[in-house]
């Protein structure tokens, strides 16, 4: 089949991944009588993560309920269909033949969609072993978490019996659950950190329930086995090295945004979260085209990336009645040991993010730190955090000195003391 015989088809808007933000995003507009609108996903069931998430912890911020990840992925599939959504599952984005225009592939065969906007909801990823870099052998057992949570519970196999996790983040906790839920033992959580990362609480209950020991500042420096996993061995940071006998090992976090799709449209990346660049309004610097989700922040709680597709629905609306489309002129850049900022853009005299503030993130932990943002060496605001900030977890900076900055001006900068 020639390019010439896809089947052209126009909607009003296409949304690209079905995960809790592009499930959202589509819901509000389908209620707000908005006309064809299509959610694509490459994957077989519709959802994304929280699919194949059996536990609870889901739902909390945008449904004011708990939920297990399954329920909570019904409910957003529920919502957007019966708003009157077109979802559709297994069709891959494979590019794109013009601006707002998707080449498609799925069931049905090839086709070129155009739509008067675009919404980008790919989400992230977990970055796995070959992508870290750890050498070794190449056994069986080698697993991410979402591989692992579907292994266990989508496919229900079994993935062994002693296993180390690699990472000691939210995530990290939760593939401890799986494991036991598979009858495989945690004998260790290795992260490169002086200590974990997740809330004192759930560390501690971890902890007590099953006994998992966590051993800090230290990476994974080799995989052994053949046929199958045998161990790992460790390098601590002052250069000692151990080895841990397991026949399983799971790197989680380590998140890296499914960006793909957004770099072959030539979309402006942000350099610290390696998505898209967008302003408070999710527009990224393609007319027409915005992002939601993980993709801009990698990676924020489901019920997160939900509120990112509520909020994103006003500034889409807004497009298409007509409004131009000027995304931020400011970039908004951190510094060292800051990792990222979203939104990375902004206008003085523009919308604010949602919930009137930023998201950032560190690459170590900083107690109370002081953060200065300022422009061409004017001071914009400066405050102390009240808590201490976490590497791989999101902190927050009250947006309330956007309107002093300088829509002529450079680059605005965030800075930690």
């Amino acid at each position: 089949m020639t390019p010439t015989d896809r089947v052209h088809r126009t909607v009003d808007v296409l949304v690209i991944g079905a995960g809790p933000a592009g499930l959202a995003v589509a819901a509000r507009l389908a209620a707000a009588g908005v006309g064809r609108i299509e959610v694509l996903d490459r994957e077989q069931r519709a959802g994304g993560i929280p699919r194949h998430c059996d536990h609870t912890g889901f739902g909390l911020r945008d449904l004011r309920r708990v939920m297990t990840g399954p329920d909570y992925a019904r409910h957003h599939i529920a919502a957007a269909i019966r708003a009157g959504a077109v979802l559709r599952t297994g069709v891959t984005a494979t590019g794109w033949a013009a601006p707002r225009t998707v080449d498609t592939t799925g069931p049905t065969g090839l086709e070129r969609i155009t739509a008067a906007a675009v919404v980008l909801a790919t989400g992230a990823r977990e970055r796995p072993r070959s992508a870290r870099l750890v050498p070794g052998t190449r056994p069986d057992g080698v697993f991410t978490t979402g591989q692992l949570q579907q292994a266990v519970h989508v496919h229900h196999q079994s993935v062994g019996r002693r296993a180390v996790i690699v990472g000691a983040e939210r995530v990290s906790y939760s593939a401890v659950a799986t494991l036991r839920r598979a009858g495989a033992e945690t004998v260790a959580m290795v992260t490169d950190q002086p200590r974990h990362q997740t809330h004192p609480a759930r560390h501690l209950g971890t902890r007590l329930r099953h006994g998992v020991p966590l051993v800090t500042d230290a990476t994974v420096a080799e995989l052994t086995g053949r046929a199958r996993l045998e161990g790992v061995r460790l390098r601590h940071r002052d250069g000692r090295t151990a080895a841990i006998g397991c026949d399983t090992v799971v790197f989680t976090g380590d998140w890296i945004p499914d960006h793909e799709l957004a770099r072959s449209a030539g979309i402006t990346l942000d350099p610290g979260t390696r998505g898209p660049a967008t302003d408070a309004a999710f527009r990224t610097a393609e007319p027409g085209v915005f992002a939601v989700g993980n993709l801009l922040h990698p990676v924020e709680t489901a019920d997160v990336a939900a509120l990112d597709g509520r909020f994103a629905a006003g500034p889409v609306l807004r497009h298409l009645a007509g409004v131009p489309w000027a995304p931020g002129p400011l970039p908004v850049r951190v510094e060292a040991p800051l990792l990222w900022i979203s939104p990375n853009r902004l206008t003085p005299a523009g919308p604010r993010p949602p919930r009137g503030r930023f998201t950032l993130r560190t690459t170590r932990f900083l107690t109370r730190p002081v953060l200065t943002v300022s422009q061409d060496g004017r001071t914009l605001h400066r405050g102390r955090l009240s808590s201490t900030a976490v590497p791989n977890r999101p902190f927050h900076l009250p947006a309330g000195w956007i309107a002093g900055a300088d829509a002529h001006g450079g680059p605005v900068r965030i800075t930690a003391d």
